[in-house]
This record gives C-alpha cells, sequence and structure tokens, in this order.
C-alpha cells in the first residue's frame, strides 16, 4: 500500500478522539501525528539500506506490522502521554494499538508482497487474508507509473469513508 488508507484510519482515529471544542489548527496536528502513526510499521524498509533482506523477521512487512510490535507501541504511547500529563492515558494507548494493528492487517489484505508477520515473536510466518481488495504499491519511482496510479485511485476509493468522516466540516454548536 503507498499508505493512503494508512493515513486515512489514523486521521479518522485523530477525529474519532478530538473533542469538539478543538480548534482546527489543534485538530490538524492531532491528524497529522495519527497519520504519522499510522505509518510508523512502515520504518522497517530503512532495513533495506543496511542490508536487511525483505524476507527477514525484520525485514519488510515482518516484526513492525505484528499484532505484539502494535500493542507494544500503543503502551508506549500511552505511556509517554501519562508522563506528560500525569494521568493515565489508556483510552490513548488502546487507540494508538487499534492505528497500529490496522497497518499490518491492511497489509494482509494487498495482494502482492511476501505476506505479513503478524504473530510475531510467536512465529516468523507471513499471512495474508482471503481476500485481497488492496493492490499491492511499486516501490519508490515505481509509484509514478501507470501501476501506482491504478493503486493510489484504488486506494482513495476503498478509503474514502474514513476520509471524508475525517474531513467533515464540524457541527454547529447552537
Amino acid at each position: 500500500m503507498p499508505g493512503f488508507g494508512h493515513v486515512a484510519v489514523g486521521m479518522a482515529a485523530a477525529r474519532a478522539r478530538a473533542p469538539g471544542e478543538w480548534s482546527r489548527g489543534r485538530l490538524a496536528a492531532s491528524m497529522a501525528a495519527w497519520g504519522a502513526l499510522s505509518l510508523a510499521p512502515d520504518l522497517d524498509v530503512i532495513g533495506f539500506r543496511f542490508g536487511v533482506p525483505y524476507g527477514s523477521e525484520f525485514g519488510h512487512r515482518g516484526a513492525t506490522h505484528s499484532l505484539v510490535a502494535a500493542i507494544a507501541g500503543g503502551v508506549l504511547v500511552g505511556a509517554i502521554a501519562s508522563a506528560r500529563r500525569r494521568r493515565l492515558q489508556w483510552k490513548l494507548g488502546l487507540a494508538a494499538i487499534a492505528v497500529l494493528a490496522s497497518h499490518g492487517l491492511l497489509d494482509a489484505m494487498t495482494d502482492g508482497g511476501r505476506g505479513v508477520a503478524l504473530l510475531w515473536p510467536f512465529t516468523t510466518a507471513r499471512y495474508f487474508f482471503a481476500l485481497h481488495p488492496i493492490p499491492v504499491a511499486p516501490i519508490a519511482a515505481g509509484m509514478l507509473s501507470a501501476r501506482g496510479a491504478y493503486v493510489t485511485v484504488v486506494e482513495l476509493v476503498l478509503f474514502a469513508p474514513f476520509w471524508l468522516w475525517a474531513i467533515r466540516p464540524r457541527q454547529q454548536r447552537p
């Protein structure tokens, strides 16, 4: 996935968590942060620069895409927020777990690659779901091809409900 779907999920999570009195600027910053969090599992692509093979447990769609990594990341987000605000942020942590877990789950619905290590560290097996509605994206400059354009359009259509809900105008209070 080129990330449009992942970012849509992150932005929708930000919108769901946003209190009605937030300013547009604060909501936009929250959406940017949650959108970035939704992409965090793909930081594993840095491994390519260091010779980590794609199929390795620490390669692309490996450990960082697992449900255990999502839980660890969500706990970390909740702990950091708790330390800053001096109160337990378990709801924030649960939301972060959901957003991070959605990344691996969505990648398991693509039609290419070597699967996703959803159950790492218990197994290094990689999984796909039976349903593959999301086309796999070409890497890097390949996104500028006809295939890249096709993948982008499909993702924008598939995740339109998330985008529309995230960016919908606010309800005016009487």
